[in-house]
């Protein structure tokens, strides 16, 4: 979808770090990402690129007190939500801004019942709702998230429902309160391919129903290809490529989404094709090599790429690389 309108959510020169035993390690930096009316946003990297330290910071919930922002904005509706006491984030979270953890077989309570849990939502977001109208709520939430026998699940525990039925109570918890935003921190990656599917279809309608914005977190770039309208490529704790979707797919301008891009097995290979990879692994925030950080995996980097991490460079109309050699890319 093309962006139109001024940004429902604007990140802007975000910094995030973490005292460790080993000192204060900043695991994001200067991360700039806006997410328009009704358009869905991927955000992709391998684990430990800080995808979702992203999502965490826009929620408010990092780990405390190890984690801090260090510096920068995050503007919804106008409004830094970093300068927000904690009373209005308590209004804001879940009711505005919603977010579908990972694992859902661990995100959820196991000692309350499914129909507990749901209920809280509406407890503590609309505390007028009395008993009934809660449960016929809940009921109504479980029917169109598509879980069958809506009534005996609600009296079930965590532990008796599958991956992909945990799942979609999560999706019920989270937009129970018809939010502006969805955040969906790699809602597949722990279901099987056909469980994935229904997922990803599911999250399309009721967002197309809703008319919600959504950032949709994964490693997952065939997946990125199903649902995502713009996306926003992270490699250690930078975003170091922008773009349409169409755009990135077609003509990659950093090293690192090619490589990405690579990576998916093509169908068309023959028998035994060799399924091509990115060598190396992505670097210890402690460690970061001079220069650009993915230099010591590129197989175009030359000795310019040790000089300093480069800045976003404006590739084409909403497209930005972080790559000196963005423009001959192909020409190698």
């Amino acid at each position: 979808m093309s962006q139109t309108g001024s940004a429902l959510l604007s990140v802007r020169n975000l910094s995030v770090g973490f005292d460790t035993d080993d000192g204060y390690v900043r695991v994001l930096s200067d991360v700039n990402l806006d997410l328009f009316p009704g358009e869905t946003l991927g955000l992709v990297g391998e684990s430990g690129c800080g995808k979702s330290i992203t999502a965490l910071s826009i929620m408010r919930l990092l780990p405390q007190p190890a984690g801090s922002i260090e510096s920068g904005q995050i503007v919804f509706n106008g409004k830094d939500i970093l300068a927000q006491p904690v009373s209005e984030m308590y209004l804001l979270r879940g009711r505005r801004i919603a977010m579908i953890f990972q694992e859902p077989m661990t995100a959820l309570n196991p000692v309350q019942k499914i129909g507990n849990q749901l209920a809280e939502v509406y407890e503590l977001h609309f505390p007028d709702m009395d008993r009934v109208a809660i449960r016929k709520a809940c009921l109504e939430q479980l029917h169109k998230v598509g879980i069958p026998a809506a009534a005996q699940r609600m009296e079930e525990y965590p532990h008796q429902l599958s991956g992909g039925m945990s799942q979609r109570v999560m999706i019920a918890m989270a937009l129970a309160c018809k939010p502006d935003i969805l955040i969906a921190d790699e809602p597949t990656t722990a279901l099987d391919v056909t469980m994935q599917a229904q997922i990803l279809d599911l999250i399309k309608g009721l967002q197309s129903e809703m008319g919600m914005s959504v950032i949709f977190i994964t490693h997952d770039l065939g997946v990125v290809a199903q649902i995502c309208d713009r996306v926003a490529v992270m490699y250690a704790g930078r975003i170091i490529e922008k773009s349409p979707l169409r755009q990135l797919f077609e003509l990659p301008r950093h090293p690192y989404t090619l490589g990405l891009l690579q990576a998916i097995p093509a169908l068309a290979g023959g028998a035994k094709t060799e399924l091509k990879t990115i060598k190396g692994t992505v670097p210890s925030l402690r460690n970061l090599p001079g220069g650009c950080r993915f230099r010591d995996r590129c197989n175009w980097a030359i000795p310019q790429c040790a000089d300093a991490d480069p800045e976003l460079f404006v590739v084409d109309e909403d497209h930005v690389a972080a790559c000196i050699r963005w423009h001959e890319l192909y020409d190698d």
